[in-house]
């Protein structure tokens, strides 16, 4: 499968048709400016990514920088609207049984509700709100690995941010045999709970959903979209200079 430099990862070349036929087993990771930015910066999300069997382009702006490219990336897959178009594909797959683990108190648990009324089947075997901080407890990381072994859940999707998501899945996959395919989804449980909005499909198609999020979320968002995440775009003009250097190769 082919895959398109963007600063320092390889992003798939993958439509998301082929991505629904094709995904299997492994990690899913969608990388997003954010992540871009914070690729340059954490060694250890970098590590992460490089174990990573699915790097698929979560970002509408990314994806049409990459246009600058000899070769572009064919299209954006937002990881949330993925998620449900995957659990659609798969509502009739016995093999396909999902924990969702992340968001805030009872918001799992009512995502999981509302997927299985969408399915007409319990795919969705278990859920769990972890505390804040979870990742930095280990007891509760242990407890939190016992209740997706007991579901029985071939599908994991963590939503709790980058990077802590992404690393919390690596660090613990093993521990998950059962678990065939980990999916690092953000806010996707939040988006299939009804808890938040994405935003509509005219902002979604004209590369606007970052602007919908920052006027429902400006105070927590401001920094993120403003000052941290515009560094992408010196990094991004540095690779079309041929300048760039990856930081963690030497």
């Amino acid at each position: 499968m082919n895959s398109i430099r963007i600063l320092n990862i390889d992003i798939l070349s993958i439509r998301k048709q082929e991505l629904l036929e094709q995904l299997g087993k492994g990690v899913l990771i969608t990388p997003n400016v954010d992540h871009l930015v914070k690729l340059q910066k954490d060694r250890e999300f970098y590590e992460v990514y490089q174990k990573a069997e699915w790097v698929v382009c979560d970002s509408n702006i990314v994806c049409r920088a990459s246009r600058f490219l000899k070769h572009p990336i064919p299209e954006a897959i937002p990881g949330s609207s993925f998620f449900t178009d995957y659990y659609m594909y798969h509502k009739e797959d016995p093999d396909c049984r999902i924990f969702l683990l992340g968001a805030a108190e009872g918001i799992a648990q009512k995502a999981r509700d509302n997927i299985n009324v969408k399915t007409g089947r319990d795919i969705v075997v278990g859920a769990h709100s972890p505390s804040y901080g979870f990742e930095k407890n280990e007891i509760e990381c242990q407890e939190l690995v016992k209740l997706v072994n007991e579901s029985g859940a071939t599908v994991l999707l963590v939503g709790a941010g980058a990077p802590k998501q992404e690393k919390w899945i690596m660090k613990y996959k093993e521990q998950m045999p059962g678990v065939k395919l980990f999916m690092a989804l953000g806010a996707t449980i939040d988006f299939e709970a009804g808890t938040l909005k994405r935003a509509p499909k005219a902002w979604q198609k004209s590369g606007l959903e970052w602007l919908y999020r920052f006027l429902k979320e400006p105070k927590r968002l401001f920094r993120r979209y403003f000052i941290d995440d515009m560094m992408f775009f010196w990094y991004f003009g540095k690779q079309l200079l041929g300048v760039y250097k990856n930081p963690w190769r030497k």
